[in-house]
């Protein structure tokens, strides 16, 4: 039997109950959008700018906030402009503690920032993308560096590297031409095979410059049973890393992923990369998870904006 939806008169609104699916799921979205655009400002906001970043009515932008307001989601400083609520941070939090490799990872973190002065991360893929799904600063200020959450682009990182290596179908390779971050980013295929092939024999990544100025990083996956869960991280400035000092985070690095396995699975022997120098092949739009064919990196994220996990991004 055929639906059908009950006829109103011009002057009254359907109820809730009568209006399209799409209707509610449209204001979800635009819900999502408005967290995501109050985490990627780095910065309280007030109602007519979200309005015009989001696309409606200051009316509508107004109806949103108040709604994630009365669940905490956001909150308002004292000049009335809102900023994402700790009901977020909550959230955040309770992922992170259902996430085996980040509850693994986070003492590894915190021990190895504090031990180098450096900032660490943990980057993992997801749906085909890499984001940091954690991080500790170190007592060294970093001017520009990913936050939890943001994307961080595959060919122009130390992470995305070792991905292709070690499980590159867990990554989408971006269609050529690949996005120009700085006078470092790899351009040619080529150049980016022979960085992952020396990668995998060596059993760790660094990139210098290569997405954002001034930031070197160093990275090791995270492999268990062969398997690679994810990567552990340290970026520092690049006028403090010279060759001394990267053969020495290198160490750091190789031995805290090791580490972070060991700590899933105590008996866990991490199988470290062999000597096969076999040049990698890099196949363009990789699939992992979802198709996506548009899938881009994003831009740094400074210490004052904050990457959005899907859009606009940048990480180690």
């Amino acid at each position: 039997m055929t639906n059908t939806v009950p006829q109103y008169g011009t002057h009254r609104r359907p109820p809730p109950a009568a209006r399209p699916r799409a209707e509610a799921t449209g204001t979800i979205e635009k819900a999502l959008d408005l967290l995501f655009f109050l985490h990627a400002s780095g910065g309280a906001r007030g109602v007519s700018e979200i309005g015009r970043a989001l696309g409606v009515p200051k009316s509508s932008a107004h109806r949103l906030l108040a709604a994630l307001g009365r669940r905490g989601l956001v909150e308002q400083d004292e000049f009335g402009r809102y900023r994402p609520g700790i009901a977020l941070l909550a959230l955040g939090l309770g992922a992170l503690e259902r996430e085996p490799l980040a509850a693994a990872a986070h003492p590894i973190l915190e021990r190895e920032s504090e031990a180098t002065g450096e900032t660490a991360f943990l980057t993992v893929a997801r749906r085909g993308r890499i984001v940091v799904l954690d991080k500790r600063e170190g007592a060294a200020f970093l001017r520009v560096a990913p936050t939890i959450g943001s994307e961080v682009p595959v060919h122009a990182t130390a992470v995305g590297k070792l991905h292709l290596a070690f499980a590159p179908d867990s990554v989408v390779l971006p269609a050529e031409p690949w996005p120009t971050f700085t006078g470092q980013t790899p351009g040619a295929r080529a150049d980016l095979e022979r960085e992952v092939a020396k990668a995998k024999k060596r059993g760790w990544a660094t990139n210098r410059d290569e997405w954002i100025p001034g930031m070197t990083v160093v990275a090791a996956p995270v492999l268990l049973r062969d398997r690679m869960l994810g990567c552990m991280v340290i970026a520092a400035p690049s006028s403090r890393v010279d060759s001394a000092h990267l053969a020495a985070l290198a160490a750091r690095v190789v031995k805290a992923a090791t580490d972070i396995a060991s700590r899933l699975e105590p008996d866990n022997r991490a199988a470290r990369p062999d000597s096969d120098n076999t040049p990698a092949k890099l196949q363009p739009n990789t699939r992992a998870g979802r198709p996506d064919s548009k899938t881009r990196a994003g831009r740094p994220v400074s210490s004052t904006r904050a990457g959005r996990p899907v859009s606009t991004r940048k990480s180690p």
